[in-house]
């Protein structure tokens, strides 16, 4: 490995332990992905100890640079380099490598184990999510300090990101790593390690185009390091590029890095073996002594290597210490961004922030997409970390901030460009912006969302389940959530995809029915601050009559008794956005026939099945008929309703009609539900 300025023995030392850490992890355990933790080894170890701003003693110093492993499966490399720097995983950490309850679980999760800026595995992911982390930084800054010269505010700050070739594989990254080039994301910095291996071996049976080439078409700084003759990774050319893309702040960074697998295993190194399995105590032995190490040894951390790692936390100490002289300076410079600054960290609302929220009346029918436009666009004027857009669907999607310009660079020829603006264009790319939005969520400070049809969060899918798993709030919008949308027909029709969002853990799925419901599940969602999913129809809907209905604010117990009968109730109609008028409709007929009925609104069934048990079974009761009433498949409804409940569902594509055409001939119709519950009755 070649030498660059400054570094030591004692630095080949530690990038051969970290090299023995990875296979000695792997071996214990009997699993894992040890290739790619040895050949990365030096490459984490120069980011993190010479490159990378961090403390480890805080690891959510606002002032930090972001490190993302998108390979989440070579998750050792990362936790190799938090062992090393003292984020509070220990040697007993690291022999416990993706074993129960473990700090080092198989993939890199957020909150779980400090360092961690996301959870990563599935491929793409890491990157796509970090142009989120980029667009995030510069947004603040606008908040913050949008005055201050290039790359001298104390909130600027880089995201690396390491990658593999699976990781470019990925359609994701493609989409996001477009968007990137377009924003002119200087402060991002992809090393990508191109080892030409993947589970089935040489990468060139499916993947020889010039990616390089493709990133420079994007717009991106691109540069090369070759691996050296022995196959080892070219350090000194690797620092240069590094401090090349470091300086390169109009553009995005790519360094595409080549590299030999799992180097210097004898027999392994270069091979799909070494990708995803233990190398073996033979080939462990024999790679420690091309190492230098002892081959006797497992998890060897010799004290003199080990303190010189750590020092790292000193040398992280002090640029925190350097960075609060800054921030208090600017602090006193900028009392009400200062104050501002306080509240995002601490995630507040400020006081009143709902008051100007509208409120809908009675009697005009209002598409619940129109009326999120509306609370949107009052919610930004309360609250100036709030921003967002869609995939090229704004108008469709009612998700423009008036006035709020364009999220784009300086150098941007478009309307209304403005580098620090509150609309985000994502363009036709459904994926990243799901991703996209959740870096800008991991992030820290802002608010924000995005917008698509319903349909096409099949193409989010990853990135929603994602946003679940870390338990963070991001807020996603899905317009024309039914066949009610009409005309476009079965291809632009959701059917089974409410089922298929509920099925995700911890992610709230909100159908509201009219549009002061709208108000309450945006005011709900801001306070929560949990993932969440609204759906929201292109047809109007009724706005409901609150003086003689319950009051929206049920919403935030996911479901409310909307409208009850003349007596205790025989009949329960548990119903969903746009079906709630329809379920009404019916509940006036049944009375008009002496059967006392309630219209239940269900909104959001994540949040109704928090409540307690007594709660819920005051809004459905077990003695009366229960009954379904939603535009989607039966799935998930006979947990409601019971075994002698009724579930009106569609359990089939749509066509293309017009709304009412549709609801009609499906059996959405107040006369349909009337007599499926004379039937049971």
């Amino acid at each position: 490995m070649t030498k660059i300025a400054g570094w030591s023995e004692l630095d080949d030392k530690a990038v051969a332990i970290a090299r023995a850490l990875a296979m000695d992890a792997v071996q214990k355990v009997g699993n894992g992905h040890p290739g790619t933790a040895m050949s990365l080894a030096p490459v984490a170890y120069n980011l993190f100890q010479r490159h990378l701003v961090h403390d480890p003693a805080d690891p959510h110093w606002l002032g930090r640079d972001r490190f993302i492993l998108s390979c989440g499966h070579s998750s050792l490399t990362l936790y190799t380099q938090l062992f090393f720097s003292g984020y509070g995983l220990e040697m007993e950490d690291m022999q416990s490598f993706r074993t129960w309850g473990s700090l080092t679980p198989g993939h890199p999760e957020f909150g779980h184990t400090a360092g961690v800026e996301m959870t990563t595995g599935p491929l793409g992911a890491g990157v796509a999510t970090a142009v989120g982390f980029a667009m995030a930084a510069r947004y603040e800054r606008g908040l913050l300090d949008p005055q201050a010269p290039a790359g001298s505010s104390l909130f600027d700050h880089s995201i690396w990101v390491l990658c593999s070739d699976g990781d470019l594989q990925e359609g994701v990254s493609g989409e996001a790593s477009s968007l990137a080039g377009t924003q002119e994301l200087g402060n991002l910095n992809l090393i990508y390690d191109d080892n030409r291996i993947s589970i089935e071996g040489d990468t060139h049976v499916s993947f020889t185009e010039d990616v390089a080439a493709r990133y420079r078409a994007y717009g991106w700084h691109v540069q090369e390091v070759a691996a050296l003759a022995d196959g080892n990774i070219d350090l000194a050319s690797l620092d240069a590029a590094m401090l090349a893309a470091k300086a390169e702040t109009t553009k995005p960074s790519l360094i595409r890095m080549h590299s030999v697998i799992a180097w210097p295993a004898p027999k392994l190194r270069g091979t799909a073996k070494s990708h995803g399995s233990a190398l073996g105590d033979e080939e462990i032995a024999a790679t420690k002594k091309e190492l230098g190490l002892n081959p006797d040894e497992k998890f060897a951390m010799p004290a003199e290597v080990f303190a010189h790692v750590r020092s790292v936390k000193d040398r992280g100490a002090a640029s925190h210490a350097a960075w609060n002289k800054k921030f208090d300076a600017w602090s006193a410079a900028n009392p009400e961004r200062a104050q501002m600054l306080t509240r995002l960290q601490k995630r507040e609302l400020p006081a009143g922030w709902d008051s100007s929220l509208p409120v809908f009346e009675a009697g005009k029918d209002l598409a619940t997409r129109a009326a999120s436009g509306h609370v949107i666009n009052a919610i930004a004027k309360a609250l100036p970390e709030f921003w967002g857009g869609s995939a090229d669907l704004a108008e469709s999607n009612n998700t423009t901030i008036e006035g709020g310009k364009s999220f784009l660079p300086a150098s941007s020829q478009m309307k209304d460009a403005d580098p620090y603006g509150r609309i985000i264009h994502f363009g036709i790319r459904e994926h990243a912006m799901g991703s996209i939005l959740n870096g800008i969520t991991l992030h820290g400070l802002t608010r924000t969302f995005g917008g698509t049809f319903a349909v096409f969060s099949d193409y989010m899918r990853p990135a929603v389940r994602l946003a679940a798993l870390m338990d963070i709030p991001s807020t996603f919008i899905w317009t024309h959530d039914s066949i009610g949308l009409g005309e476009d027909g079965p291809t632009h029709q959701p059917i089974e995809h409410f089922a298929a969002l509920r099925a995700i853990p911890n992610f709230a799925v909100i159908r509201p029915a009219d549009a002061n419901e709208v108000v309450q599940v945006w005011r709900s969602i801001l306070q929560r601050q949990k993932p969440a999913g609204l759906l929201l129809s292109r047809q109007n809907l009724r706005t409901v009559d609150r003086s003689t209905h319950g009051a929206a604010s049920g919403v935030d117990k996911g479901a409310y008794i909307l409208k009850d009968g003349s007596a205790a109730p025989r009949v329960v109609i548990i119903a969903t956005g746009s079906e709630v008028g329809i379920a009404l409709d019916a509940q006036t007929a049944l009375e008009a026939d002496g059967i006392a009925t309630r219209v239940v609104s269900a909104p959001c069934l994540e949040w109704f099945n928090e409540e307690t048990e007594s709660y819920r079974s005051s809004v459905m009761p077990t003695t009366a008929l229960r009954v379904s009433v939603e535009a989607g498949i039966a799935q998930g409804w006979r947990e409601y309703v019971g075994d002698k409940g009724i579930v009106i569902s569609l359990d089939h594509f749509g066509a293309s009609a017009g709304a009412g055409k549709l609801f009609a001939e499906f059996g959405f119709s107040a006369e349909r539900i009337v007599s499926d519950i004379k039937k049971a009755l």
